[in-house]
């Protein structure tokens, strides 16, 4: 199975940390971002992964070129300027991917095991999502249980989840958000969820990294 890892955001909130560096190389406890999330998917045995690349993606691309000296194969899905948005990121990067992936928001630090996702017998058109208790700048969160209506409590959309290629048939190139596409398809009982209650942090803004950073501090 292969993984999609999306590093095309801006990071607009993360200036000026991220005038000339894109936020998933922002360093978190010595090393830059999207290595822990690479070195966690080597860990459940996934090593082909897919980066998307916009804003200084060169960086990404100089710093981990091949993947090769950290054990996987990584190959690049370079986006317009502006990026594609997260949908419009995967669709363009389905040929690179298989029939079945998982994808991790590139700006996320979490100890989830993505080998659990892995276990997870999928049907046609069907996606699972990992869902976290809300934090402070999400009091609302995003989306409900899947087994639950939708007037039951809402939590929030890690960044986490895996689907199946056909989850985006018939959806045309282009930018194009994720959240209105799961919300459509939860309704359409194509999405399964659950809840994950451990380390989760969505690093937003460089006092939330600098938080994080002192919570991993030795």
């Amino acid at each position: 199975m292969k993984a999609m890892i999306l590093a095309a955001g801006r990071g607009k909130r993360m200036m000026p940390l991220t005038a000339q560096l894109p936020k998933p190389m922002l360093c978190v406890a010595g090393k830059p971002l999207i290595e822990h999330h690479i070195m966690r998917l080597k860990t459940a045995g996934i090593t082909q992964i897919v980066i998307n690349l916009a804003w200084q993606g060169d960086k990404i691309k100089t710093y981990f070129a091949d993947g090769s000296a950290w054990g996987v194969s990584i190959t690049y899905s370079q986006e317009v300027t502006g990026g594609l948005e997260t949908a419009g990121g995967i669709i363009q990067a389905l040929p690179l991917l298989g029939e079945s992936f998982i994808v991790i928001n590139g700006d996320v630090y979490s100890d989830y095991d993505i080998s659990a996702l892995m276990q997870l017998h999928l049907q046609p058109k069907e996606a699972h999502i990992v869902l976290v208790e809300n934090p402070a700048h999400n009091p609302e969160g995003d989306f409900t249980l899947s087994h639950l209506p939708n007037s039951e409590q809402r939590y929030t959309f890690s960044g986490i989840g895996r689907y199946q290629a056909d989850f985006f048939e018939g959806l045309a190139p282009g930018i194009l958000p994720l959240g209105p596409l799961l919300r459509e398809k939860l309704n359409e009982h194509l999405v399964s969820t659950e809840l994950y209650i451990g380390q989760w942090d969505d690093i937003g803004t460089p006092e939330r990294l600098s938080t994080l950073n002192q919570q991993l501090a030795p």
